[in-house]
């Protein structure tokens, strides 16, 4: 029987590493995560497979490949306080713990922030917080970040996130509409967002409260 660490080692050799993801941190950390724990039953048999999966509430768990792309982008340092938008199953809120001091998430589906509170608390994590909200406006109150992972696509990048990252911090972010999306690098330098194009991507969209 294959186990779920073969099916890691799996993952991470022909997934990531044959395509050019090198951060040793970052394979590391996708090693260590069990993606089959955020995994809804129905569909535990392809969390190690190289394609996104339902969570409900219209919502995925996004491709190793995409994630693995993002984090290594982000190149998030042990001493780094995290924001993530979107937190969806909680699977890459794992990974940023696995890397960073302190995880602050936000996620906008009740349902969703609730069970993944669960799994992560299951699973040990305790540099992890995860809030209920509207994620394009951040976390005013625990900011400024070191770097900013959003995991849904906006039309630009919200005015919020960007006044919450800290000087030199880093964002990664979809930016585009439902059919055409890119992976944008921020990098905040003298007060200024410096951004850079990245990967072409698909996310489901990044929706604020306020419409």
């Amino acid at each position: 029987m294959t186990t779920p660490l073969t099916l890691r080692r799996q993952m991470v050799d022909s997934q990531l590493r044959a395509r050019g993801i090198a951060n040793p941190r970052v394979l590391d950390a996708m090693l260590r995560v069990p993606r089959h724990e955020f995994v809804p039953e129905p569909y535990r048999a392809e969390s190690y497979d190289d394609h996104p999966l339902p969570i409900g509430d219209n919502q995925t768990i996004s491709q190793p490949y995409v994630v693995a792309v993002m984090l290594e982008a982000l190149d998030v340092t042990l001493n780094d306080a995290v924001l993530e938008i979107g937190t969806g199953s909680g699977y890459v809120t794992a990974l940023l713990a696995e890397l960073a001091a302190q995880v602050f998430s936000v996620e906008r589906h009740l349902a969703l922030a609730g069970n993944a509170r669960q799994v992560l608390a299951a699973l040990g994590y305790t540099n992890v917080r995860v809030f209920s909200g509207d994620g394009t406006l951040g976390l005013s109150a625990v900011a400024p970040f070191n770097a900013i992972l959003v995991s849904a696509a906006a039309p630009r990048v919200p005015p919020a996130l960007l006044s919450q990252l800290r000087e030199g911090g880093r964002m990664v972010i979809p930016i585009g509409s439902s059919d055409s999306q890119q992976l944008h690098f921020v990098r905040m330098c003298n007060g200024q967002p410096v951004i850079s194009l990245r990967e072409p991507v698909r996310f489901v969209p990044l929706i604020s409260d306020r419409g």
